[in-house]
This record gives C-alpha cells, sequence and structure tokens, in this order.
C-alpha cells in the first residue's frame, strides 16, 4: 500500500509539477516588501477593533498569519509548474469556480453580509467565491484565446467562445451583488482580448456592451445611485454616503509628504470605515505621507513591469496570456482600490492586494504571484 506521501507526488505529477526554478527576484522582492508593509498595517489598523470584538489585541493579526502562509504554500507549489500543469488545471478551475459560485445560493452555505451573498461557508472556513472566479477566468482566457489564435481575428470561432462562458460569471457577479469584481473581470477580459490581438472592432463592442451593461446596473440600484453621487460631490452627503470618502481625503490630507509617523495615524481609530480592508492605503498615506504611498505604487509598477515583461517575451500564446491575466489580475485590482481611496472612481468592495485584511483575497494575490514566478524562468517540462 503506498504513503499518503507517494500518492500526493503521483496525484501532482499527472500535472507535470518541476522542481528545478529559481524565483524571480524583481517580482518576489516587491511583493514581499507589500507583505511586510501589509502585515504592519493589519497589526496598527486592527489593534483596537480585536480587542473590542475579541478581547484580543492580535486576533485578526494572527489570522492574516495563517492566511498568508496559506497562500504562501499555493504559491510554492503553483510556482513548480510547467505549461503543460497550467494547462490541464484550466478547466478544473472555471469548473470549480461556477460550482462554487452556484453553491452560494443554497441555503446554509451561501452567507450573506451587509445584503451581499459573497461568501460560502464549507465547515469552518469562509471562502469568496468571486476570488476564485476571477483567478480561474484568467486560466480560461489563456487557455481558450490561446487555443484560437490562429482565428482571432473571426468573432465566432474566436472571442465569441469564451465571452459565452464569462458572461454568466459577470452576470452572477452582479446578482450577489458585487460590482467591484463584476468591473475587474471585464476590465480583465478587455485586456485579455486585446493581448491575443482581438481585432479593434470586435474589441469595442464588447466593450461597449461591457459598459452598458455596467452602467444599466449602477444606476438600478438606489444604493448604487447614492454612491455615485457621494462620489461627485461627497460633502453634500459628509454624514452619510460620502463619509468614508471624506475620511479616506482627511487620511491622506493628515500625511502631507512624509506622514504622521507609524501608529499615530488618528482615522483608523474608528474614524475610516474599513481602514484594515478597502481603505488600507488612507492609512498608509496618513502615516507615511506621499512618501510611503508612491513606494507602494513603484512596488505595484514593479510587479506590472516585470509580468509584462515575461509575457512579451514568452513565444506560447498560453503562457503570455496567462502572464497578462496574473499580472493584470493583480495590479488592476490594485489600481482600483488606489483609484477608489483617491476619489478618482466611485467606491468599491476591493482589496488592495498584499496589504489588506483578508483570506481569500490574499491566497489568491499570493497563487496568482506563483504562476508568475513558474512563468518568469523557463520551466524543465512543456
Amino acid at each position: 500500500m503506498r504513503s499518503a506521501v507517494e500518492y500526493i507526488k503521483s496525484w501532482f505529477g499527472r500535472f507535470e509539477v518541476v522542481t528545478r526554478r529559481r524565483p524571480d527576484p524583481w517580482l518576489w522582492l516587491p511583493a514581499a516588501a507589500l507583505l511586510m508593509l501589509g502585515l504592519l498595517m493589519v497589526l496598527n489598523t486592527t489593534y483596537f477593533l480585536s480587542i473590542g470584538k475579541t478581547g484580543s489585541p492580535f486576533y485578526y493579526f494572527r489570522r492574516q498569519l495563517i492566511n498568508i502562509a496559506v497562500g504562501l504554500g499555493g504559491l510554492l507549489l503553483l510556482s513548480q509548474f510547467s505549461l503543460k500543469g497550467f494547462k490541464r488545471i484550466a478547466w478544473p478551475l472555471i469548473v470549480t469556480a461556477f460550482v462554487m459560485l452556484i453553491l452560494l445560493w443554497i441555503p446554509g452555505l451561501g452567507l450573506v453580509r451587509g445584503g451581499a451573498r459573497r461568501w460560502l461557508r464549507i465547515g469552518t472556513l469562509v471562502l469568496e467565491p468571486s476570488e476564485i472566479a476571477k483567478f480561474a477566468a484568467v486560466f480560461f482566457l489563456a487557455y481558450g484565446l490561446s487555443k484560437r489564435h490562429e482565428r482571432i481575428a473571426e468573432f465566432v470561432d474566436g472571442p465569441l467562445p469564451v465571452l459565452v462562458v464569462i458572461a454568466p460569471m459577470a452576470l452572477i457577479f452582479l446578482k450577489q451583488p458585487d460590482f467591484g469584481a463584476t468591473v475587474v473581470l471585464a476590465t480583465l477580459l478587455i485586456v485579455m482580448l486585446w493581448a491575443a490581438g482581438t481585432r479593434a472592432t470586435h474589441l469595442s463592442v464588447a466593450g461597449g456592451f461591457g459598459v452598458l451593461l455596467l452602467l444599466f446596473e449602477a444606476g438600478r440600484k438606489a444604493y448604487r445611485a447614492r454612491r455615485f453621487a457621494a462620489f461627485l460631490d461627497p460633502w453634500r452627503v459628509a454624514r452619510g454616503a460620502g463619509f468614508q470618502l471624506i475620511q479616506s481625503f482627511v487620511a491622506l490630507g493628515a500625511g502631507g509628504k512624509w506622514g504622521v509617523g507609524l501608529g499615530a495615524g488618528r482615522q483608523k481609530m474608528f474614524y475610516l470605515p474599513q481602514a484594515h480592508t478597502d481603505f488600507v492605503f488612507a492609512v498608509v498615506g496618513e502615516e507615511f505621507g506621499m512618501l510611503g504611498t508612491m513606494i507602494v505604487v513603484a512596488l505595484f509598477g514593479a510587479i506590472l513591469v516585470r509580468g509584462m515583461r515575461i509575457a512579451h517575451n514568452e513565444p506560447d500564446p498560453f503562457a503570455s496570456l496567462l502572464a497578462v491575466g496574473m499580472t493584470s489580475l493583480i495590479t488592476l485590482q490594485a489600481v482600483f482600490n488606489m483609484a477608489v481611496v483617491i476619489g478618482l472612481v466611485p467606491t468599491k468592495g476591493l482589496p488592495l492586494p498584499f496589504l489588506s485584511y483578508g483570506g481569500t483575497s490574499m491566497i489568491i494575490s499570493l497563487a496568482a504571484l506563483g504562476v508568475l514566478l513558474a512563468l518568469g524562468q523557463r520551466p524543465a517540462v512543456r
């Protein structure tokens, strides 16, 4: 009878795991710096919140350490995969993502918080399927578009088959509702279609339809209309929908060029809602100033440049598109999050990769980085 270790090795062997790769410092060093800053900010922003809710000042910090440990395990595993291994998991991932999204609507499994059905309880685990679905969508798009790269100019044989799969996922996101995840998914789709060589006319049609759908959904719900009005003039509803954005402005303004110092910020003390998740960038701005925010932007910029360079240098269409997608998955969410914090786009529930507190989002961000690390080195097995 085979041992458990032998069974695990044989199971992963089906996916062409390889072990002769070195991590790319231009990818992991910026991510490691962001992770360290993120841990510091989680401890900084949740100390009093954790005492108030659990009696322990380190409850959220310890949970974040567990999230990072699990994410690093996934990163190490995925960083050893070959292209053949990545191709083999593309369909299982997208099927798993759809199953999890459907399970959200089963009573007892799907959790409703703040009027949104976005969380899935499996035993003691609570997962956010939309984060997994975006990760799976990148694999599916890379696989589907690379298989059709010679026919990509023909709409029916090129972009249409992948649109038929991604569109229902976007509609499920809107049904939850998770408008932020829908925007990220739509943007990922456009970026990867463009990278695959889709004709400009087809891209315009797909993009135009997506924009019209998002605008329709944005105006259909009263709370979204209030958010948009607060985005245009938050001071008119300073005690209502504009409160969070104004507090973010206060935090950034108080930080100035150099910041008030680590731990000296006031907005995290129950003034700024979601200071440890969606608005952690505002706390960075308050305590480390404009210098700190520019360093964060530069670190994400380094990941963007390196990821796109990997995509540009990779001759295999699937690997190139996968690099584009994973790089975009990390950096697009960072751009959207920071744009919300500084008031460039309406408020959405999007975490800042590597910095925000969260389980599924942290694990998926590290998994995406693991894929990029694998693609950054020429695999021993193709």
